[in-house]
């Protein structure tokens, strides 16, 4: 294995670009060249004059003549030595951090099976025949070797440019001339920097800089000779014409220039325009009655409340006192429940639109190739014993089969715990994606998760219509068990292989000692038991024994390119390809996949998943710089390939720029048919964020969201001051200064931060927010253009020309890669508002929440797309106590927002009312379970007392609570009908409500005030991905009782309102006179308690048949003598006897 270190080079371009012009000049117009492309790969360039005589034309400006590429005039064909640097990038391992220099680590091989795929770290190649080299020979997309002789001899890179410089350009094998070095020519890099094109009339700082997609590694700014490539930047960028588009208007078209004026291609004007997405109503006949019925019981509520404050229990005043306290928070926290459910929507998407205008060949893009934007794809994972890597392992395999342009996408894993295993098991399954990917497409496979697909219980051969489907499916089932196997026994293995390198090296230092010792004993030697890379070297993350600077919280930052992004075109297989299956005319690409573990130190605050998430959106800008980014937790795969299309439809429709994410319903797998503990949590999913859907758009809810960059980095929605509807806004008009926005340029309103608009942002200020990568800084203007809607509408503001998105991606190299290793190290964060204004943000337990909180406050709106078929799946805790302890982690996140400045109370106008009311509402609601606890033990404390909440249950109060019951029953069935949830879902969340209430939302409480006033930090473990241990039932951890102090309320509450119900039955029996209305009202609350503890008793039994008899006897025994007991000591007024001539001694 060979390293080499280095220092990643940096931009000057962000400082340079905006300096203002001397004296305000107007600016020289760029003297723009065309050229033509040799057979030796240079361009040869014609000035204006010389087009003038050939064109007749000296207007320039409105045109862009798109010569499409041939063999002799390839404008996008990248050097050899782009691609052959791009080749040792994946074939290394970064690693760098605090006051460390960061090193490229050339691997031989990643894991110690083979690896196949010409994209893959470490893949199969041939070595280079010069004696002494150890290199790669040069190799195409296919993994086929590029060998420059007729010969055949194999030669690498560095010898081939050794041979041509100072070898006369003989090949070292055959002893001949060789007879093309266009390669040589082609590879050459010159060093002298990239000259900036002059400001052309009309053009905007930024507008130039998206032009030029500044980057220190772009193409378009470096040609082969050094000098800026006019003829590039002519063909790849919008520059001042637009990429092949001869119809291009002039600025100001497409209703972006002043006074609304809108230049409107005939192409566009003659076909009519389509939208992506449609806004489905709910039928009046279901939503008037529902808010009728809510506005009912709002009225029915308040005239209750108000009675029962006149009339109040006198024989038992503190229980008429604790139960109208109770009741009047309960009437309140059921307002910030339903009022934001006063507008629920659905939305759809139309699949064949979006392909119509971003995948169909049309005069703006004639080859059709996809113009759909970049995709970076986040998934998390922290601890492979508590995450097993092969659910991680299937989760990837899901994203890398997806049905979206395999160039587009780029999947990033972020392992927090730095762990061997997971690094491993990552590179198996890029190794097993070279088989399963391609089958998935022949075959058109749903689910694209093998684990859940090979599992399904349905017919797989329905709709399978090609003949060798029955063969090609039983070869990769064989395929992905041997996948299976090596990825369980992987930990063994790199024990093994820990051991026995550590037994060599421990053989070393005593040969060592012995030679320097001749004459003295030789001691034991100590050395550190490290962890060893398939390779035969030290792994750099953590150690399976821990030590300094090789454990979790203390280990170097790591990036590995495990598949290398993918060519531009597509790849298809050949029938002479070694494959299991025939791949022929099937695209065997496979998007690019990076490892990724950010460096951590101690005495740095990591701020946990929060912290992860922007280390991957620093490096994803950096390598990638998708425009959108979709985060998914380790345990949720795509259930449907087409998810993130549907979510782009969102994106990339009219309006579509003042979407900060698309969030998708979370669906789960592995739940109990009777789903006891309410995991599948539909009411939320399906009722609460379809009416938030309605206002400004769904909460955060950490997976399976579909985000826009720039949204994360900070910035405000554009036209953010165009739309400001204030939480009163129908009410009272406010002034707003319309000049400086209207002179602003469109880009820069589409990147500004805070609430002024007087000033044009103040570029200086982006890296004391964003640090001191020159790299990060200048992909935002770049993410923010590409992520626009396409500009194919007048109506459609703030757009971006067809076609502009089908440049190929830059090829990586190491310096990229450099800079990406700098952006996730410890320190990089410091003195910069990441946590603060910038990505996640940090300081609470739930940093979803408060994350999707932030753009709302700052005016973005978001949308719950709800797919057909599920759009991604994942796993829930189905054990009591696990699920408890995730409610505790929410209900915990929910009390530290209350007491921040993320409280809903502080919201900005720019915030909607009932969107403010549903925030406030998160924060508030573990605070129900104070009220609530006391509300549960009220009937206990009736029966034992012999007295009511009201002072005789007359017709008054039962009419109110049968009106109450019966409007929230009505509610309930309407909420069914517009939502399509079952009556059961309802019910069993109405369960865990009262569960989770009287146990995990009391602790939150009490740990949140802890934190507030005491400064106790709050530390919460992993929730387990794995599932039981019985292999014979897979709800075998349903039955597991594992006990928790949680549970403690709950229990007591059961058993006091059995045993008082015993107590008021045997008083009201034996009483001279019984108050039969009073124990009816406390039994039938105490029965309402007790249903809903129900699952949480059925919990606690653990499995069927295996509770002994005898405990329920005892039980009971128990029960009925203290109920004895009580009436004994003490008993009915006006008699000491029970049961006629007993008597107690």
């Amino acid at each position: 294995m060979a390293s080499r270190s280095f220092k990643a080079s940096r931009s000057n371009l962000s400082s340079n670009s905006d300096m203002p012009d001397a004296h305000d000049k107007p600016p020289v117009p760029p003297t723009v060249t065309f050229g033509r492309r040799t057979s030796s790969g240079r361009y040869i360039s014609y000035s204006r004059d010389d087009l003038d005589s050939e064109l007749g034309s000296g207007d320039f400006m409105n045109y862009t003549v798109h010569i499409p590429p041939t063999p002799d005039n390839q404008p996008m064909d990248p050097s050899i030595s782009q691609k052959v640097e791009e080749q040792y990038v994946s074939n290394s391992l970064f690693t760098g951090g605090f006051n460390s220099v960061t090193r490229a680590h050339l691997m031989d091989k990643v894991i110690e099976s083979e690896a196949n795929h010409p994209q893959m770290a470490g893949a199969k190649g041939s070595s280079c025949a010069i004696p002494g080299c150890d290199a790669k020979v040069m190799s195409d997309e296919r993994g086929v070797d590029i060998l420059p002789c007729e010969c055949d001899f194999k030669i690498c890179r560095d010898c081939y440019t050794d041979a041509v410089k100072t070898g006369g350009s003989i090949c070292p094998g055959c002893k001949e001339t060789y007879k093309n070095t266009d390669l040589d020519e082609m590879a050459v890099d010159n060093a002298r920097p990239p000259l900036p094109l002059p400001l052309p009339n009309g053009m905007s700082k930024n507008e130039r800089r998206l032009s030029l997609m500044k980057s220190t590694k772009s193409v378009l700014m470096r040609s082969q000779t050094g000098d800026f490539d006019h003829n590039r930047w002519l063909f790849e960028t919008k520059g001042t014409y637009g990429y092949g588009n001869a119809i291009w208007p002039k600025e100001g078209g497409f209703g972006n220039g002043k006074d609304d004026e809108v230049v409107e291609p005939t192409e566009l004007m003659n076909k009519p325009w389509r939208p992506l997405t449609r806004k489905l109503k709910i039928p009046a006949a279901i939503l008037s009655p529902y808010r009728l019925l809510i506005f009912i019981r709002m009225v029915v509520l308040a005239l209750f409340l108000a009675w029962r404050v006149k009339h109040p229990n006198n024989d038992a005043i503190w229980l008429w006192g604790m139960s109208v306290v109770c009741e009047i928070w309960f009437a309140f926290s059921w307002l910030l429940d339903q009022l934001p459910k006063l507008c629920p929507v659905n939305r759809s998407t139309d699949l064949n639109v979006l392909k119509e205008k971003f995948e169909t060949p049309s005069p703006n893009n004639p080859t059709g190739k996809s113009d759909l934007p970049g995709i970076d794809i986040f998934v998390s994972t922290a601890d492979p014993d508590k995450e097993p890597p092969l659910v991680t392992a299937n989760t990837i395999l899901s994203i890398l089969a997806t049905d979206y342009p395999v160039e587009k996408l780029a999947c990033y894993v972020s392992d927090d715990g730095g762990a061997l295993l997971t690094f491993e098991a990552m590179a198996e399954a890029a190794s097993f994606a070279n088989i399963w990917v391609p089958f998935c497409r022949k075959h058109r496979i749903e689910p694209r998760n093998p684990e859940s697909y090979f599992n399904l219980k349905r017919d797989p051969y329905k709709n399978k219509v090609l003949p060798d489907f029955v063969k090609d499916r039983r070869r990769v089932k064989r395929e992905y068990d041997e996948f299976k196997v090596r990825i369980n026994g992987l930990p063994d293995s790199i024990r093994r292989r820990s051991d026995a390198y550590h037994a060599r090296e421990e053989i070393k230092a005593m040969k060592l000692q012995r030679e320097n010792r001749e004459d003295e004993p030789v001691e034991s030697v100590k050395v550190p038991k490290a962890t060893w890379m398939a390779d035969g070297t030290h792994w750099p993350g953590t150690w399976l024994s821990a030590s300094p600077e090789h454990s979790k919280s203390d280990h170097a930052g790591i990036i590995q390119v495990m598949l290398k992004p993918p060519s531009d075109e597509p790849l298809h297989g050949a029938d002479d390809d070694a494959r299991l299956i025939d791949l022929t005319d099937i695209d065997i690409r496979l998007p690019m996949l990076v490892y990724v573990s950010r460096e951590k130190r101690p005495g740095y605050d990591h701020n946990k998943k929060a912290g992860a998430m922007n280390a991957l959106v620093r490096a994803s800008a950096i390598m990638s710089n998708g425009p959108f980014i979709l985060n998914l937790d380790c345990d949720h795969y795509i259930y449907n390939s087409q998810a993130m299309r549907e979510g782009m439809c969102f994106m990339m429709d009219r309006g579509g720029d003042r979407l900060c994410y698309v969030q998708f319903p979370q669906r789960f797998e592995g739940i109990d048919p009777s789903d006891r503990y309410a995991n599948h949590n539909t009411v939320f999913f399906d009722v609460n964020m379809r009416a938030l859907d309605g206002l400004q758009g769904p909460v955060y809810v950490g997976t399976g969201c579909l985000f826009r960059r720039i949204s994360l980095y900070g910035f405000d929605p554009p036209r953010s001051k165009e739309h400001h509807p204030g939480c009163c806004s129908c009410c009272f008009s406010r002034r707003r200064k319309h000049s400086s926005v209207a002179n602003t340029p469109e880009e820069n309103r589409a990147l500004r931060m805070g609430d002024s608009d007087d000033e044009e942002m103040n570029l200086s200020l982006l890296p004391k927010r964003f640090g001191n990568s020159s790299f990060l800084i200048d992909s935002i203007p770049v993410a923010e253009f590409q992520g626009r809607p396409l500009a194919d509408h007048p109506a459609v503001k703030n757009g971006r020309p067809p076609g502009a998105l089908t440049i190929p991606r830059e090829l990586l190299d190491a310096s990229t890669v450099a800079e990406a290793i700098s952006v996730i190290s410890c320190w990089y964060e410091d003195k910069t508002e990441w946590g603060q204004r910038v990505g996640w943000i940090y300081g609470s337990v739930t940093e979803d929440v408060v994350t999707g909180y932030r753009m709302h406050n700052r005016g973005w709106k978001s949308v719950y797309c709800v797919t057909k078929r599920d759009a991604f799946r994942g796993t829930a805790p189905i054990n009591l106590t696990d699920r408890l302890h995730q409610v505790l982690r929410w209900a915990t996140g929910s009390v530290e927002i209350f007491f921040s400045r993320n409280n809903a109370l502080l919201a900005s106008p720019r915030m909607k009312l009932l969107q403010r009311i549903a925030y406030l509402n998160v924060g508030i609601y573990p605070f129900t379970s104070i009220f609530l606890i006391v509300y549960c033990f009220l009937p206990a404390l009736s029966l034992f007392s012999g007295q009511f909440i009201v002072q005789s249950l007359n017709v008054t109060f039962l009419t109110y609570l049968l009106t109450i019951t019966l409007t929230l029953c009505m509610l309930a069935v309407l909420e069914i009908k517009w939502s399509g949830i079952e009556l059961e879902e309802w019910w069993r969340n109405e369960q865990f409500w009262l569960i989770g209430g009287t146990s995990a939302h009391l602790a939150a409480v009490l740990q949140g005030l802890l934190k507030v006033i005491a400064g106790i930090e709050i530390s919460f473990t992993l929730t387990s991905k794995s599932g039981g241990d019985d292999e014979d039932d897979e709800f075998a951890d349903l039955y597991v009782v594992k006990w928790s102090s949680l549970m403690i309320p709950p229990i007591t509450i059961m058993m006091v309102n059995l045993i008082a119900i015993a107590v008021g039955f045997s008083r009201t029996i034996y009483s001279v006179i019984p108050q039969w209305s009073r124990l009816l009202g406390g039994v039938f609350f105490s029965f309402w308690v007790l249903a809903h503890l129900y699952p949480f008793a059925k919990g606690l039994m653990g499995r069927r048949g295996r509770t002994p008899t005898i405990v329920f006897v005892w039980s009971g025994l128990i029960a009925i003598t203290i109920s004895l007991l009580w009436v004994a000591i003490n008993p009915p007024s006006g008699t000491n006897q029970i049961g006629g001539s007993f008597q107690f001694p």
